[in-house]
């Protein structure tokens, strides 16, 4: 154990790297682990079967839990999340790098306006159906820092916030505030979907839009049959639309 290396390193290093989340939190149970096992004076097995659940304590993970708290990034780190594993869904336009950049899906469907001044502008898997679509402004809510800024100064009524994170912890905090959501992440069983039905907030998931910017008033369908559980087994397709109605000056 000169190396101070853990058996179970070996284990937890098996697969690729998770999320900086998660890696943050290994690294830290992994640390006290250490500190405990030679504090014991034990070798490994003796501490696994017969030492560790009173010499890691309470109080350790407390402290892991107390530094992630500290470190500022956990909303940021869980927003993350979906960008990495789908970074196609999450595509910018390349009008700007800040939050007000708006999503360029490969696969959104668009078309010019109708009669009624609707332009197509993507779809997306409605979480409840209701018996209106939603119309209101869009807003991009893609960062800690937006957040922050929406919680300070309020969120402005009618907003729908179209968002990267599929786990809803990056928008928790203001959530019940939106008038509607766009998520191109995830599935209607993902954590926000699943925040947006207990709110009864209209809610897209796993959304393929485009040319949608920042101010934009746009219409969501979420009158549109909402996708079960089923659907997504058997590869049932139920599509909700987006539209843009009036671009933002």
């Amino acid at each position: 154990m000169g190396s101070d290396k853990l058996p179970i390193d070996d284990v937890l290093h098996a697969g690729p790297p998770a999320t900086p989340l998660v890696e943050a939190v290994l690294d830290l149970v992994r640390e006290k682990v250490r500190m405990r096992l030679r504090e014991s004076g034990m070798d490994w097995d003796g501490f696994v079967f017969a030492g560790s659940d009173s010499l890691v304590t309470r109080a350790d993970i407390e402290a892991v839990e107390a530094a992630i708290l500290a470190s500022g990034h956990r909303f940021d780190w869980s927003a993350r999340a979906s960008v990495l594993e789908r970074p196609e869904a999450h595509k910018a336009d390349g009008t700007s790098t800040d939050d007000g950049a708006g999503f360029a899906h490969p696969e959104a469907p668009t078309a010019e306006a109708d009669g009624d001044g609707k332009a197509l502008r993507g779809i997306g898997d409605n979480v409840v159906r209701h018996t209106a679509d939603i119309v209101g402004r869009a807003l991009y809510v893609r960062s800690n820092e937006r957040v922050m800024e929406l919680l300070t100064n309020g969120v402005p009524q009618g907003t729908i916030a179209i968002i990267d994170d599929s786990g809803g912890t990056l928008t928790a905090p203001i959530i019940d505030q939106f008038a509607g959501v766009v998520c191109a992440g995830g599935s209607v069983r993902s954590h926000l979907g699943i925040l947006t039905r207990e709110y009864n907030i209209p809610c897209l998931m796993n959304a393929k839009v485009t040319g949608i910017r920042e101010g934009d008033r746009i219409s969501v369908e979420v009158s549109a049959p909402a996708k079960t559980t089923e659907d997504y087994q058997q590869g049932v397709e139920r599509i909700a639309r987006v539209w843009v109605l009036e671009e933002a000056a």
